[in-house]
């Protein structure tokens, strides 16, 4: 397999038109800096990510596989704020620079670009550990961003898709790299809810994506609000593949503690449930009720009538 130069690399596999499609630039890649234009009366949305080969993917995953992966996880917090995915960075470290990777890598990323309508803006490669650095732009209209800290007493806590799939899929994938079946698919290629974002915008009190765990991401909802909630574990919404692939018990267990789903999890005033319930059904995408926000601080999980539930803890970094 052959290597190539930096420049080479950028010119060949990351300055292409398919990693172009989203909102255009003043100026693009191979300058200092990108030049990006905001749209009038929209605030820039950032959020950024890294990447670390052996701990936020496997080594020997498919190149296209990890671009994808990375890409989505990162556009995914601009679709937890309601905002318009515009533009990337990426920066990427690798151990060498072989034409089948490097291509592959391209391909995939252009893939999720395209799904996603996000350009890249520019970035920077160097030779080192496998490493992956996102920087995801986006932009929404001033006072319409969607916080962690808006959830009011008595809203509903509602998800969006399925839960406990990615969490599946990341065990299938220890056994087996080929990522073909969906569970695996759900690890490897989330999809970032970008349009219920949107439509969230002036609705949803608070909103985030599903990356650590439903229950430890909800508390940080919970702690920037100021509140409480109740959840009951028979309301998760499971997909028939988890179902036929772990006992309900683990798959519970995934749902509430496994991550990386990327689903929305967020709280709407009861009032707009109904409104809610009509956008699942016209757009597909599933949205359940799970609990609701409560004056007692804290997250507890309920079982049926079996009590509060302890779910295990979900993703520590550190």
């Amino acid at each position: 397999m052959t290597t190539m130069g930096e420049f080479d690399l950028i010119k060949r596999y990351f300055n292409r038109p398919e990693l172009r499609p989203g909102l255009p630039m003043a100026l693009g890649p191979g300058d200092d800096c990108a030049l990006l234009q905001i749209p009038f009366k929209h605030q820039l949305a950032i959020s950024s990510d890294t990447f670390v080969s052996g701990v936020h993917f496997f080594a020997d995953m498919a190149a296209n596989q990890i671009a994808q992966r990375c890409l989505a996880a990162s556009v995914s917090d601009l679709a937890a704020m309601g905002a318009t995915p515009a533009w990337f960075n990426l920066c990427i470290t690798m151990p060498s620079a072989t034409t089948l990777w490097v291509n592959s890598f391209s391909e995939g990323l252009a893939a999720q670009a395209q799904s996603c309508a996000i350009s890249l803006a520019g970035g920077d490669t160097t030779k080192g550990p496998l490493s992956i650095s996102i920087h995801a732009m986006g932009y929404v209209p001033v006072g319409q961003a969607i916080t962690r800290s808006g959830a009011q007493i008595g809203d509903v806590i509602m998800v969006s898709g399925t839960l406990g799939d990615s969490a599946a899929g990341l065990q299938l994938m220890q056994r087996q790299r080929s990522g073909a079946d969906p569970l695996s698919k759900r690890y490897w290629n989330p999809t970032p809810r970008i349009a219920l974002g949107q439509w969230l915008r002036r609705k949803a009190t608070a909103c985030l994506d599903i990356s650590d765990g439903l229950v430890q991401d909800l508390g940080h909802i919970l702690t920037a609000s100021g509140c409480g909630a109740d959840l009951n574990t028979q309301n998760l919404p499971l997909s028939d593949e988890l179902l036929a692939h772990v006992s309900v018990s683990q798959a519970r267990d995934y749902a509430l503690s496994g991550g990386e789903d990327f689903e929305l999890c967020f709280t709407l005033p009861a009032c707009l449930i109904d409104d809610a319930q009509a956008y699942s059904k016209s757009h597909s995408i599933p949205l359940t009720v799970i609990g609701h926000t409560s004056a007692e601080l804290g997250c507890r999980v309920w079982h049926g009538d079996e009590g509060p539930f302890t779910p295990p803890q979900g993703y520590q970094h550190f």
